[in-house]
């Protein structure tokens, strides 16, 4: 019984792990003994048989009109699995290039609602150590409200030393908020209001995720993409290059 779960193991059925044994025990045999021995049926018996000779187990000869059976070197299991090996390793390298386009391909995750949103912002803290860099709006400040931030969010971050560098609009509440996130691993740049108008955040992290964010709509995205990413990022140290004064730590 164990040496037929370990056949089947090895992708034998049932009835063909049981007709396998039989031949191994009787040599050179008859079906019906054969089919007798393995209890199956004798039409059924010349199926597996069948099955067996295809996968290299079983041979059979004539004497006279009548078909004998033998089983095959049980060692002949041990030189498939090398030969299959030796097949399998001549095209797994076409199999890790599709895997690899597979993985080119942009993963793109939709979250919704305030839960949804602090999901986002904790997807952003599964890279230790590296730099997020975020386009804020002055909603970001205020969606969440500053327990979050002050009690959850900031601390966390500190901790995996996960620093920041902001984009803000050049208006009165972001520099205030500035001033007070201090000492935080932050550091900004103010790009005048009337340019940097835009009602969605943004957020470059790790390496290959964005998020997008519309807290009006309470709704976000997560791209994961290494291609897009990469031109965000270009965009993003453009801007940071070009925007005007120092930035404040």
């Amino acid at each position: 019984m164990q040496l037929s779960k370990e056949l089947q193991r090895i992708g034998l059925n049932a009835n063909e792990a049981k007709l396998y044994l039989a031949a191994l025990e009787l040599g050179q045999t008859d079906i019906s003994r054969l089919a007798k021995k393995a209890g199956v049926k004798r039409t059924t018996a010349y199926l597996i048989a069948a099955a067996l000779k295809d996968r290299g187990l079983l041979s059979s000869f004539k004497k006279g009109k009548r078909p004998v059976f033998y089983a095959e070197d049980p060692r002949i299991l041990l030189d498939q699995i090398d030969e299959r090996k030796s097949i399998i390793a001549s095209f797994l390298p076409q199999l890790l290039s599709q895997a690899n386009l597979i993985d080119k391909k942009p993963v793109i995750r939709f979250y919704e609602g305030e839960d949804g949103i602090r999901e986002i912002y904790k997807d952003t803290l599964r890279f230790p150590g590296k730099e997020i860099l975020a386009a804020y709006t002055e909603d970001s400040i205020h969606y969440s409200g500053e327990d979050y931030w002050d009690n959850v969010y900031t601390p966390k971050r500190l901790k995996l030393r996960i620093p920041i560098r902001n984009l803000y609009p050049n208006t009165a509440s972001m520099k205030k908020y500035a001033e007070a996130v201090r000492n935080q691993a932050q550091t900004t740049k103010f790009i005048e209001s009337k340019i940097f108008n835009s009602e969605i955040e943004i957020l470059i992290y790790g390496d290959r995720q964005i998020a997008i964010l519309s807290f009006e709509e309470e709704v976000g995205l997560i791209v994961e993409s290494p291609k897009i990413q990469q031109g965000l990022r270009a965009l993003f140290e453009t801007i940071w290059a070009l925007a005007p004064g120092p930035a404040v730590r």
